[in-house]
């Protein structure tokens, strides 16, 4: 019984502490998007410049990423070669700024509802990009999947009545070039064994992110804030905001490390529903009927695609624990017959 309820308390202390991974991450995840939709929106705090948010999240996370690695040493540096950190880290910088970027740049045209629903077509955005650059198999089965979330967004966007042209492309550019951020997180780094937890991440890729950014603020942003009655550098919101930040990418690793990538997923599918819920309810956010079927459609189709990952995973497990077994039984089978030899052995010498 001690045992028993032991074992039981230890499963209710992981699930518990699962719930509290998945939680604090969504109320980060929630926070950072509903601050950037206040901060940027021009019916709200007024501040439209996303590439200038984008950097001082980036300068904040740099600097405190910093200070962690360099100066406390409270995380060990990647070993990486400057040739490795050029051909891996700097592309992925690259779009890493852009997608945040675009993301960002999005909050000023489009609903924060809308936007939750565009970004249902991350998985098809990575299946595709996955396929294109042969890291996954073209499936029919998940093709059509990946179909039937895409109709369900487009009758979404057809029943927005907020609709914009501008940050529809927007936040679809930021989707593509997340998607194709995550592949190559894969292809460059995660096949050459090297591994990244957030610290290390934006202690690598944040100053890329800054540099990437550096031009097109000087050339679009720049100009606009000297002239703008809008410029204005209040620390105590974009401080707040970008401690936000930071703890957000804290959260993910905390999450992903604790649990697994595909619980943030369906983590993911829950926060999506809580913000358009809260966006319709609070910020007075125009949700429509058609919006809802159409995001319903999506969410069915994310939900059937995480299913099938659950039990891709699942499948992996079974086939993992049976080959240990196996080769678990073979190494019995040889013991015994080595014993079994010996014995024999020793039984002709003593007849001897």
């Amino acid at each position: 019984m001690g045992k028993g309820g032991s074992l039981n308390e230890n499963v209710l202390k992981k699930i518990l502490l699962s719930y509290a991974y998945v939680g604090i991450w969504i109320f980060l995840s929630f926070t950072v998007i509903v601050y950037n939709k206040y901060i940027l929106d021009r019916k709200m705090y007024n501040w439209p410049f996303p590439i200038s948010l984008t950097m001082i999240h980036m300068a904040f996370c740099s600097s405190i990423a910093f200070l962690l690695v360099r100066v406390l040493g409270f995380v060990e540096p990647v070993s990486m070669s400057r040739e490795l950190y050029i051909t891996s880290v700097v592309p992925i910088g690259a779009l890493y700024s852009l997608s945040l970027w675009f993301s960002n740049s999005a909050y000023i045209y489009l609903s924060v509802s809308f936007i939750q629903m565009l970004k249902a077509l991350m998985p098809v955005a990575v299946y595709s990009i996955s396929v294109l650059f042969k890291k996954d198999s073209f499936r029919s089965a998940t093709m059509a999947n990946m179909l039937s979330i895409s109709v369900g967004v487009a009758v979404a966007a057809y029943g927005e009545a907020q609709f914009d042209g501008r940050g529809v492309g927007l936040q679809l550019a930021a989707v593509a070039f997340e998607a194709t951020r995550l592949v190559l997180i894969q292809i460059l780094l995660t096949s050459k064994g090297i591994t990244l937890n957030p610290i290390t991440s934006l202690y690598y890729v944040a100053p890329c992110c800054l540099v990437f950014l550096f031009v097109p603020w000087v050339i679009v942003e720049l100009p606009q804030l000297k002239e703008s009655s809008s410029f204005r550098f209040d620390f105590a919101i974009f401080g707040t905001n970008s401690v936000c930040a930071f703890a957000l990418n804290l959260a993910v690793f905390l999450l992903i490390g604790k649990t697994s990538a595909l619980t943030m997923n369906v983590a993911g599918v829950v926060k999506d529903w809580l913000l358009i819920a809260f966006s319709w309810s609070v910020i007075r956010d125009t949700v429509t009927v058609v919006n809802l079927i159409g995001y319903g459609l999506a969410f069915l189709g994310v939900a059937y695609y995480n299913h099938v990952k659950l039990q891709g995973l699942k499948a992996k497990e079974a086939q993992k624990k049976s080959s240990q077994q196996e080769d678990e039984e073979k190494g019995g089978l040889l013991m015994e017959e080595r014993d079994g030899g010996d014995g024999l052995g020793r039984k002709s010498d003593s007849q001897d």
